[in-house]
């Protein structure tokens, strides 16, 4: 089930989406917040119609156990990774896929779209550095992989852009299950810094807070702020934890 909450009223849900048989693993919302696109565990997408409440279109793909879904910004199109190992490409405009990237050895755990809508990336579940990267794509053009993040030594559960005012160069972070956050180059995938948030178990979610600060979402101890910091080169900080 979908709950929409409005945010100023918290005493019961506005709507509940109900069309799914297993839980929801995957939500994204249309760019001009008209749709939103569920994806399941049932191997099924559903696209909503946010107003009323209705279905819109419903897709199905054999083994397709959906882990995440992104919504490509100024696009009709939705980006899903897969417990199938693949990154698929679905056109809202009936709800059909409209690429499958080639797919990779391990389980694809989560992805995420650029600003400009022009690159995505994925990552991997794994386990002592065996899968356990993530990897950029190219949405717009060859949709071939351009480069990929090695380092991590558990499941790599999230992966984001940065924002591009952190620094000259373009960035992405990745959170794991081995309790670290990464931030690399985009473009060379050389590591440039890594905070291990000691006993805080396996990291679960990232998201860019503002222009200089990251949420992580943890197993043991909440929500980590964290900031980065440019006094000492660029460096990740931990500054409050809820």
């Amino acid at each position: 089930m979908v709950m929409m909450w409005d945010l100023h009223d918290t005493s019961q849900p506005r709507q509940q989406l109900c069309g799914h048989s297993m839980v929801v693993t995957g939500l994204a919302v249309s760019p001009d917040s008209s749709q939103l696109c569920t994806g399941s565990r049932d191997n099924t997408l559903l696209l909503w119609d946010v107003v009323t409440g209705q279905t819109v279109e419903r897709a199905s793909v054999s083994r397709n156990v959906v882990t995440h879904l992104c919504w490509v910004p100024r696009e009709p199109y939705i980006l899903q990774t897969s417990e199938d190992k693949t990154l698929r490409l679905w056109d809202s405009r009936g709800l059909q896929v409209a690429h499958m990237f080639p797919a990779k050895q391990h389980i694809q755990t989560y992805c995420e779209v650029s600003m400009d809508g022009h690159k995505c990336i994925s990552c991997s579940n794994g386990f002592g550095g065996e899968g356990c990267e993530a990897t950029l794509w190219d949405l717009r053009q060859t949709r071939n992989r351009i480069c990929e993040y090695r380092g991590h030594f558990q499941t790599v559960s999230s992966c984001v852009f940065l924002p591009r005012a952190l620094a000259l160069m373009p960035l992405i972070a990745t959170s794991s299950h081995d309790c670290k956050v990464k931030i690399w180059n985009q473009d060379t995938g050389a590591c440039l810094f890594t905070l291990s948030l000691d006993g805080s178990g396996p990291l679960t979610s990232l998201a860019v807070g503002d222009a200089t600060s990251l949420l992580c979402a943890s197993f043991n101890r909440g929500i980590h702020l964290l900031r980065v910091d440019h006094s000492r080169g660029l460096e990740l900080q931990e500054v409050a934890a809820f």
